[in-house]
């Protein structure tokens, strides 16, 4: 038996697949975190006659006529009856904007039945609905449900059941026409709300005065504000840096280390000295070095998601993107966009995917672009690396990136506005907000050991992988013999990078131990920390008593040859260059257009170099009274990128003029 549930954005949708399926999918407060359907089989317990049942969440969607492709994948699904019965999601607290949809379900002839979820919130909000007389009006079954308490889910999964195989018919026929037609959309869809609103007064009563300001609403004039909206999110992610990277993170962070360290010793007295030197560096400084080196960050990421998800579950995070969507707008970009990049905070390959919720192509191509550039959480162990070593654990370095990253989308989306020559166009960001709550510790407890998981496997696949091979190729010359003790730049590593290493001299850091330690993040962001730990030796980077990181940015100039400002500049050329192989793969898919591909990675490419550049000239300005090396080649190549920009701007300001000339 094949299960869909269905319904609008927001209306508990996935948070009902996950009580029924014991899954752990990601939980939202806007539309697009369900961008493709997803299957479970139901719990053993919540099936009525044994057999196995499986549910597949769609997409969020307000209407079966698709305006964007994530609506898309739910008007095929259920166009083409890929399923045995509908499960239609509908929040009770909402029933004027829920039914819209639940009427085109019925009108599918699939058999549907009527989740009325949400309803622990209904007595909360004076609000009361005969259930009964609300299914005799739709023709279908309706059952109450509440999927954050698991209220009525054994009740939905026997009626589901007993409704198999019936043939739906709706109480009413309602005009279908195509969205392109506007008038005739238009004139349907009131006739559809006219008969919702008929159905919703006869079901439904409501004791609150809507009028009323609402302790909510008191809250949203403060936080949602249009001037103290940014400085309120400013501080809030101020606060979250300071207790996950300077307080309770680097607490945790220090008992992990100790048992990484003692592991460290342990392999290596059991080792011996029979092991051969070069498989004995491997497995020390290669596997346990290099990928301990990359664990030893996981309690101050898990510290940062934790409270992430706090915010997100307490209805913060959606008033996020409402103070976002009024700035975003005058960029050129869709109000939508805030969302895939606060994705993106958690990994940029479903932050990019989310960009398909958004209608008009650019706008959802500049967006997949735009991005990346927001420090994810594989970014956050180089950001971590070097704000304790540099910077003593300061949380204004991880909260800077966050807005130099904001800084640089608002900056790239008006460059390719401009390029492209759209406008100004007008785009409506429609969402519910949720009521602000307290949030669920459990639920945060659950999204936290979900990225962690995700984080040790590409620990343990991905990052020892590329750990291997950057030790092989350090330890071995391009005749395949065995680098001699100080000779290291006769590497087969430091052959590949010396020639990228000369390209970042102006940038501040000309090693090829650096160089190599970028090329390397290319694959995964997390492998800077790990080719660091690798060609530099463990000891050089961690304290063999406490597993710390060195503190003193003096210790480190000694081992890496930086200062603080060059330090700095590194960081951000690792954070705002094109992201992993993956999140590109993830680029090309939303993008469907390699020009747009290739323009998007060549933009990543110059703005990372560029702001690096920057950083590093004007820091070392400012700190010694000079420029720093190679200045002058360094601002040729700035300019020779800015130079493609302008000329890509004007190019196409020749070609608007003489189409316009044409046209007169």
């Amino acid at each position: 038996m094949r299960i869909a549930l269905a319904g609008n954005p927001n209306s508990g949708k996935t948070t009902l697949f996950n009580a029924i399926t014991g899954k752990i999918e990601h939980v939202g407060n806007w539309p697009g975190v369900t961008v493709a359907k997803k299957e479970g089989d139901v719990k053993r317990d919540l099936r009525p006659s044994g057999e196995r049942t499986r549910v597949i969440d769609l997409p969020g969607a307000y209407s079966i006529s698709p305006f964007t492709s994530e609506e898309s994948i739910t008007s095929a699904f259920v166009t083409n009856a890929d399923a045995d019965v509908i499960i239609n999601i509908v929040d009770a607290t909402n029933l004027n904007r829920s039914l819209m949809f639940t009427t085109q379900l019925l009108e599918q002839g699939l058999p549907v039945v009527v989740a009325l979820n949400k309803v622990d919130l209904l007595h909360k909000r004076g609000i009361e609905i005969d259930e009964k007389k609300l299914s005799e009006k739709l023709g279908c079954r309706v059952v109450k449900t509440s999927s954050i308490k698991k209220q009525g889910l054994r009740e939905l999964m026997e009626v589901a059941l007993s409704v198999k195989g019936t043939e739906q018919k709706a109480p009413i026929t309602l005009r279908n026409v195509d969205p392109a037609d506007k008038a005739e959309f238009e004139v349907a869809e009131k006739e559809r709300f006219t008969y919702v609103d008929r159905i919703v007064n006869e079901v439904e009563s409501r004791i609150t005065e809507s009028r009323k300001q609402t302790k909510h609403d008191s809250i949203d004039r403060v936080v949602a504000h249009k001037f103290w909206g940014i400085p309120i999110f400013a501080a809030i992610i101020f606060a979250v840096f300071s207790i996950s990277q300077t307080y309770v993170g680097p607490v945790l962070a220090d008992t992990l280390g100790g048992w990484i360290d003692s592991f460290y010793g342990y392999a290596d007295g059991l080792m011996g000295e029979s092991v051969a030197p070069i498989l004995r560096t491997l497995l020390l400084d290669g596997i346990i070095g290099g990928v301990g080196a990359v664990v030893g960050f996981l309690p101050l990421i898990m510290v940062l998601f934790f409270l992430l998800a706090l915010l997100e579950d307490s209805g913060y995070m959606a008033r996020v993107a409402i103070v976002m969507d009024r700035h975003l707008k005058k960029v050129g970009l869709s109000g939508k966009s805030i969302i895939p990049m606060v994705i993106g905070t958690g990994c940029a390959i479903p932050g990019v995917m989310a960009t398909r919720t958004i209608r008009d192509d650019r706008q959802r191509r500049t967006t997949a672009m735009l991005t990346p550039f927001m420090p994810c959480g594989a970014k956050l162990p180089v950001i971590a690396l070097f704000a304790g070593v540099f910077f003593e654990d300061a949380a204004w370095v991880g909260t800077s990136m966050y807005f130099v990253a904001i800084a640089i989308i608002i900056f790239g989306a008006l460059i390719v506005q401009r390029i492209t020559k759209e406008g100004y166009s007008r785009s409506y960001f429609i969402m519910e907000l949720p009521e602000y709550r307290w949030p669920s510790l459990k639920r945060a407890l659950v999204m936290m050991m979900s990225r962690a998981k995700a984080y040790i496997v590409k620990a343990s696949t991905i990052i020892l992988l590329s750990n291997v091979v950057v030790q092989i190729m350090q330890s071995y010359t391009w005749s395949f013999t065995l680098v001699e003790e100080g000779m290291q730049g006769s590497s087969i590593l430091a052959g590949i990078a010396s020639p990228f290493a000369l390209l970042l001299v102006p940038l501040g850091f000309g090693a090829w131990q650096l160089a190599a330690a970028a090329i390397t993040g290319f694959i995964a962001k997390e492998n800077v920390v790990g080719t660091l730990a690798v060609v530099y030796s463990i000891s050089n980077f961690i304290d063999p008593e406490e597993f710390e990181l060195i503190a003193g940015a003096n210790d480190v100039a000694a081992v890496m040859g930086l200062t603080s400002v060059a330090a700095l500049s590194y960081l951000v050329f690792n954070l705002f260059t094109p992201p992993c192989f993956a999140a590109i793969g993830a680029m090309n898919a939303e993008m469907e257009s390699r020009k747009w591909l290739w323009a998007g990675v060549g933009f990543q490419l110059g703005m990372g170099y560029t702001v690096s550049y920057f950083v590093y000239q004007i820091g070392t300005l400012i700190t010694t009274g000079g420029f720093g090396a190679a200045a002058f080649p360094g601002l040729i190549a700035v300019g020779v990128y800015f130079g493609i920009l302008i000329y890509l701007m004007r190019r196409n300001e020749s070609e608007v003029s003489m189409s316009m000339g044409g046209a007169a």
